[in-house]
């Protein structure tokens, strides 16, 4: 989807990059390259060379180019062959070969920042075969230039501070989220496997996510379904039945033009047992207090000791086994990470994902998770989709209302 330059974005990784003396950022992950140009990949053989002065390069496989020229916050796309009669290396060795091209043109031979320590990426659109970049393709650098260094620290950093551009994005994939969830309750029922429940979901997405208010290109929603004693840390979707009085938990990511949302949401499509309600009250009073902890220049590794405590307060020490809070936005899991052991500070533009959550021996739990922009007086919870699904059942929410945390 085009959308105008973001500047403030841009002006920051430019003035981190003179902070380091850095000539150009050379990216390759899907998410990277959307953050810098807008450009969201089909295929991930893509490359973006980003350097502290003059326009970026984007380089992007032949049958992209249409794709890459409107959407594109650069002129300067350059194309490289799927398949060359003449050379059969994989495409990524051409897109290489053309950055380092554009390295030498443009005198980009110092200091060079490469992606050598990001361990995860985003998907491109093709989704289902994530390209990896293998040893030789960095190694390629290191003759061209004289120096290469992990720009992984620099991204994350300037990625973490959201702007009102990548706000915007966002908002419309929570949006999407919360739709497909009132989508999916109304055609809940006891019974129904946990796949058919999340291929609703995950076609209402697909299906309105396209086209939506004008302004969405491409929408896609990744899920995990499980129903009552199928809910663990993390398991597969299967083929469990949908219980009568037990939650049935959605983890949900929606993507929306390359911006993502980590959420997890819960229904019941009967009255919900009563050692689920007592679990429900618990979670939901360690949510309360999380929201309302998270604010600019608020510890990290205090959230995760509050959240940790609150639980074992209630009941259940050492739960939860996964992280609490983590960075969402062109990834659905992005630094920074809250770790009682670790350091770092809430800033003023991140978005949060909290999700406490507390799992039964042999199965059955809850988990709650909504994504949070930290404001300059506080925050904002992205997601409009009530995390106390009890409302829901007894017709007592409205969209928008406070009552919906």
């Amino acid at each position: 989807m085009p959308y105008p330059i973001d500047e403030p974005k841009l002006i920051r990784v430019r003035e981190m990059m003179t902070q380091q003396d850095l000539d150009a950022l050379v990216v390759r992950a899907p998410d990277n390259i959307v953050y810098l140009t807008n450009y969201w990949c089909m295929k991930g053989y893509d490359v973006a060379v980003f350097p502290r002065e003059g326009a970026p390069v984007l380089i992007v496989l032949e049958p992209q180019e249409e794709d890459a020229r409107r959407t594109a916050w650069t002129q300067d796309v350059r194309l490289f062959k799927g398949y060359d009669q003449r050379d059969p290396r994989p495409p990524t060795f051409r897109s290489l070969e053309s950055a380092l091209q554009v390295l030498k043109e443009r005198g980009l031979t110092g200091k060079v920042g490469l992606e050598l320590s990001q361990g995860t990426q985003s998907a491109d659109r093709m989704v289902g075969e994530p390209t990896t970049w293998t040893q030789p393709w960095f190694d390629a650098f290191k003759p061209a230039v004289r120096e290469v260094v992990d720009a992984s620290e620099l991204l994350a950093e300037a990625r973490a501070i959201k702007t009102e551009q990548e706000i915007e994005r966002m908002k419309l994939a929570n949006e999407l989220a919360a739709l497909a969830m009132e989508h999916t309750s109304e055609r809940l029922r006891p019974g129904m496997k946990e796949s058919e429940v999340a291929a609703i979901f995950e076609g209402f997405v697909h299906a309105t996510g396209i086209g939506f208010k004008g302004k969405v290109e491409m929408a896609r929603a990744f899920t995990l379904v499980w129903s009552g004693k199928g809910i663990r840390t993390f398991t597969a979707t299967g083929d469990r039945p949908v219980q009568q009085s037990e939650p049935t938990l959605f983890e949900i990511w929606v993507c929306v033009d390359g911006y993502w949302t980590d959420l997890t949401k819960n229904l019941c499509p009967g009255e919900l047992a009563s050692e689920y309600q007592r679990l429900l009250d618990l979670l939901l009073k360690v949510f309360r207090e999380a929201a309302g902890y998270v604010r600019d220049g608020a510890s990290l590794p205090r959230l995760d000791e509050l959240i940790r405590a609150r639980i074992a307060e209630g009941g259940y020490p050492g739960q939860p086994s996964h992280p609490v809070c983590h960075g969402v936005g062109a990834r659905a899991h992005e630094p920074p990470y809250a770790h009682q052991a670790g350091i770092g500070t809430i800033r003023k533009g991140m978005v949060l994902a909290i999700e406490p959550g507390i799992y039964w021996p042999g199965g059955g739990g809850l988990r709650l998770e909504d994504n949070f922009w930290i404001t300059g007086d506080g925050n904002e919870k992205l997601c409009s989709f009530p995390d106390d699904f009890r409302l829901l059942h007894a017709g007592q929410a409205t969209r928008g209302s406070s009552t919906w945390l």
